[in-house]
């Protein structure tokens, strides 16, 4: 590959964004991250090998200096709201980037955007803003490759985790005619990872438009049905009908998979489209790589999810807005702060309690009343939020940002505390927070639920829920305790 280039990575906390640094930084390249928040980047395999820069592809000045000393940029930012504010959000972002990285003599654009055909004037908003995105840095001074993708599967992505969800819990679907007209191209994620780095050694590919796909052109129930069979389930009973709206299905697979309303809003849009590998554009017209079929790409992703090797997922972009309040802010910052406080102590050692509080969530539940938290998730679907559905990316391990349940962690010191802030649709902000400290010969253990309340609203919403929370609450501790009790950790390594 020649001498190693100065890479930036714009979208590292993101699902591609956080799996093309690794493959970077394997095959030898010097990769600084820029991200709005670099702690979400700790405990990532890759954070000593790469250099993390605090900027905002909205702050054009932090980019500047994010972008100093870089050879290649890679874009991978988009966003991704419930309201068409995302295209305004997408266009400011690509006119800075492109801005700054002629300011700092970057040499090459790399972007990753979405198939379908640019002259369909029923293309879906969230495919034009995709289009519009690549036009706009292409008008800057720096030379780009954009890359289209449609469907990406892997374990984690949005797209698959719709197919999934979709495949495995509805045995008997009715869907709208879309489902069986469409035509789609996808693609397997090791191929997505593969062609964005391969272009960098490929001087032809800089100012094109390239078309990514894999070896299978199919409609999405022609998806369903070959997920159903390399997951080895009963084929799949499909029902077309011409009333379901793309709305209404957005909401139907809101209930019935992890994601949530906006984000299932777009990728239903986008499906209503054919995004189809145009000839002329193919990607592999340069870089001399044969994709794997529909069939390995889901066996693949099954494997990883299995295996509980997820790297990336879909939800590790989906973070709470930074203009949110932090439980940690102080008193004088201002609002109301309500508190539901549990102590208890344990006999056991901190590691070993720590290591229980950790294990929250996903398959292992909430410790106390489970129809009680299932309730709460299935209302939280309903009114779009993001429901209980998202699970974790690992069963033990938490870094900062994953995604447990309808929370994300906010903050984490191993041994000592867990904070997580809440994501589900509440009048107000809402944390959930453990602390453990040596207490004689084992631990105390304080669990803290913190709400800071909007209005009138949130404060009768809190009222309302006491009742639920002097149950709740004192069980969850108390599981945790007796959990941490019994709880066998590793030997400590002994040397002679």
């Amino acid at each position: 590959m020649g001498d190693a280039r100065q890479i930036v990575v714009l979208g590292a906390t993101g699902y591609v964004g956080g799996r093309l640094v690794s493959e970077l930084v394997d095959a030898g390249e010097r990769v600084r991250c820029v991200v709005r928040t670099p702690s979400r980047l700790a405990g990532v395999r890759w954070r000593d090998d790469v250099d993390v820069v605090a900027g905002d592809t909205l702050d054009y000045e932090s980019l500047v200096v994010g972008f100093a000393g870089a050879d290649v940029v890679y874009h991978l930012v988009h966003a991704m709201s419930d309201d068409g504010d995302f295209s305004e959000a997408d266009r400011r972002s690509a006119v800075n980037v492109a801005q700054a990285a002629a300011a700092a003599g970057v040499a090459r654009i790399v972007y990753l955007g979405g198939l379908g055909d640019p002259d369909d004037p029923a293309l879906s908003l969230h495919l034009s803003s995709r289009h519009e995105v690549g036009r706009l840095l292409a008008d800057g001074p720096v030379p780009v490759t954009e890359l289209r993708a449609a469907v990406i599967i892997g374990s984690g992505s949005a797209s698959f985790e719709m197919l999934r969800s979709l495949t495995e819990h509805l045995p008997v679907m009715v869907v709208p005619k879309w489902v069986t007209r469409t035509r789609c191209q996808p693609i397997g994620i090791r191929d997505v990872l593969h062609y964005l780095v391969a272009v960098l050694d490929h001087p032809d590919t800089v100012g094109r438009v390239l078309d990514m796909g894999g070896t299978d052109v199919l409609t999405y129930r022609g998806m369903m049905d070959e997920y159903a069979r390399v997951a080895g389930l009963r084929k799949r009973v499909i029902v077309p009908v011409p009333v379901l709206t793309p709305r209404l299905s957005s909401h139907w697979i809101n209930v019935v998979t992890p994601l949530p309303i906006g984000l299932a809003k777009h990728l239903v849009d986008s499906l209503c489209n054919d995004v189809v590998v145009r000839p002329d554009h193919d990607v592999r017209r340069y870089v001399d790589h044969v994709p794997m079929s529909l069939a390995a790409a889901i066996g693949a992703a099954i494997a990883r999810i299995q295996d509980v090797d997820v790297e990336t997922s879909w939800f590790d972009a989906q973070g709470a807005h930074p203009a949110t309040p932090d439980e940690s802010d102080p008193v004088w910052a201002g609002g109301t702060i309500l508190r539901d406080v549990r102590t208890a102590t344990v006999d056991a050692s901190p590691d070993a309690v720590f290591a229980t509080v950790t294990g929250v969530g996903g398959s292992e539940g909430w410790y106390s009343t489970t129809p009680l938290w299932q309730l709460r998730g299935l209302a939280d679907k309903l009114i779009g939020g993001v429901g209980m559905r998202r699970g974790r990316r690992h069963p033990t391990d938490l870094r900062v940002g994953d995604a447990v349940d309808f929370f994300r962690v906010e903050d984490v010191r191993p041994n000592e505390f867990l904070r997580l802030r809440a994501e589900m649709k509440v009048p107000g902000y809402a944390w959930l927070q453990w602390e453990v400290a040596p207490h004689g010969d084992g631990s105390l253990l304080t669990q803290s639920a913190v709400f800071v309340p909007r209005g009138l609203a949130g404060r009768v919403y809190w009222w309302v829920l006491i009742p639920f929370h002097a149950v709740i609450f004192p069980k969850m501790i108390g599981q945790l305790a007796r959990r941490a009790e019994t709880r066998i950790l590793p030997a400590a390594p002994t040397t002679r």
